[in-house]
């Protein structure tokens, strides 16, 4: 029964970090990391940054959707972060999980 035990916690563990890494691939293939790193200011705030600052905001992940897909100024300085056309909701909802889910 542990056997069966650890080999579904292994499995879980795995699942999470191809979530993780499809989720970092996604963010490079819209454009996101054009402006934004994981761990450091770019053009854009770091992501663990943005995760940090909304992490007990329980309506950030529909609002971070919304300035993901229509943009954001003035939030994190002057630079505006453009609109985001080529992302569809379902994308943006993994975007934003994603980025909330940053340490």
């Amino acid at each position: 029964m542990k056997a069966v035990w650890m080999g579904m916690v292994a499995a879980s563990a795995l699942l999470m970090v191809g979530t993780a890494q499809a989720s970092a691939d996604l963010a490079k293939a819209k454009g996101c990391t054009n402006c934004h790193t994981v761990d450091k200011k770019l053009v854009g705030p770091a992501l663990k940054d943005v995760a940090a600052k909304y992490k007990d905001d329980a309506g950030a992940q529909a609002r971070l959707e919304d300035k993901v897909k229509k943009g954001s100024q003035g939030v994190w300085g002057p630079v505006p972060m453009p609109p985001n056309t080529n992302v569809n909701d379902a994308e943006a909802k993994t975007l934003v999980q994603w980025v909330l889910s940053l340490k």
